[in-house]
């Protein structure tokens, strides 16, 4: 690394024993939750029949907390964490319930008080930052615009605070990573990156989409234990999403397991992952299986309750595992 090395990190209270890990308030009491999401629905219309990929979602977070949403694919995690931002197509999905974040209701923010709330109280780590960072800009351009959207600083000053944070997330060379474009970046590079961009206006609520997906284990481990490492310094409240027991920030976090757009109970972190019963939660499609997403989504639709059960069971006796219950009458 040619640039200065990030300094010692602030200690933080130890992490409490038991299932969350949680910092205490000033007073020594647990603080109220700065995440309350309340019977959260999310239907998306823009098909022949409308799509419900999350019902009746309820979670909360505090301050300094990390929850693990764990589950299937197309079992709603990230739908889940999308609409902490509305980042769902406004004339194309319907969203109820309630969803307060640091006392905000996200559902009723106007689309100017929604552009200062992204970036400055919630960000989000997206799962391929490839995807998310604009091609055409270099990626030191693009934190010092999202630092100057939302605070009044020159652009020197901006471009500082990006080589400060390119510092922290310890990327080589960051003066020389400035001016580079996503491209230019390896995998790991990028995502250290994005969680650079993420962090760039301070904010107080981190969303992680599957962050390590697209890298190779090594790499993986490095930015779960960067992500850990941020997290407890600048004491950040993060919802991570993953579809891998195996991959969560830390074994003391709350994980919250995903079925069919409902969450479950806490999960034992020895469980079993739930089988697949190849629907898609979200309506946008994925590489070469474009025509086949768009007939998950159709059969979801027509699915009577019950049937994704039904078939997850069915699957287990095709492996040799238990016995079909009969039919309800």
């Amino acid at each position: 690394m040619s640039g200065p090395s990030a300094g010692p990190l602030p200690s933080r209270p130890a992490i409490p024993a038991g299932d969350r890990a949680t910092y205490p308030s000033p007073e020594g009491q647990p603080s109220s939750p700065f995440v309350d999401i309340r019977n959260l629905t999310v239907t998306f219309t823009g098909g022949r029949k409308p799509v419900k990929a999350v019902g009746g979602v309820d979670l909360q977070v505090r301050r300094g907390e990390v929850v693990a949403l764990i589950g299937e694919s197309g079992s709603g995690k990230s739908v889940t964490l999308r609409s902490l931002l509305r980042l769902h197509p406004p004339h194309r999905t319907q969203m109820g319930g309630q969803l307060m974040v640091g006392g905000t209701d996200v559902l009723k923010l106007s689309p100017s008080a929604l552009a200062d709330y992204r970036g400055k109280v919630a960000s989000m780590i997206f799962q391929e930052p490839l995807l998310a960072l604009d091609p055409v800009y270099t990626v030191g351009a693009q934190i010092a615009e999202s630092i100057r959207r939302h605070e009044p600083v020159s652009a020197a000053d901006a471009r500082q605070r990006a080589l400060q944070l390119f510092e922290r997330v310890r990327i080589p060379s960051p003066e020389r990573r400035l001016d580079a474009y996503p491209h230019e970046m390896s995998g790991g590079m990028r995502q250290r990156a994005m969680i650079a961009l993420a962090l760039a206006c301070r904010p107080q609520l981190l969303l992680a989409d599957e962050p390590t997906t697209a890298l190779d284990a090594t790499v993986q481990i490095q930015i779960l234990l960067l992500l850990r490492e941020l997290q407890r310094e600048m004491g950040l409240a993060v919802i991570f999403v993953t579809h891998d027991i195996g991959r969560r920030p830390h074994r003391r976090d709350v994980r919250r397991p995903h079925r069919r757009g409902r969450p479950g109970a806490h999960a034992h972190p020895r469980a079993a992952p739930p089988l697949h019963d190849g629907a898609a939660a979200e309506p946008r499609p994925r590489g070469a299986g474009q025509g086949r997403t768009a007939g998950n989504h159709r059969r979801r639709a027509a699915r009577p309750v019950g049937a994704a059960a039904r078939l997850r069971v069915r699957r287990a006796l095709q492996a040799g595992v238990g016995r079909l219950p009969p039919d309800p009458a």
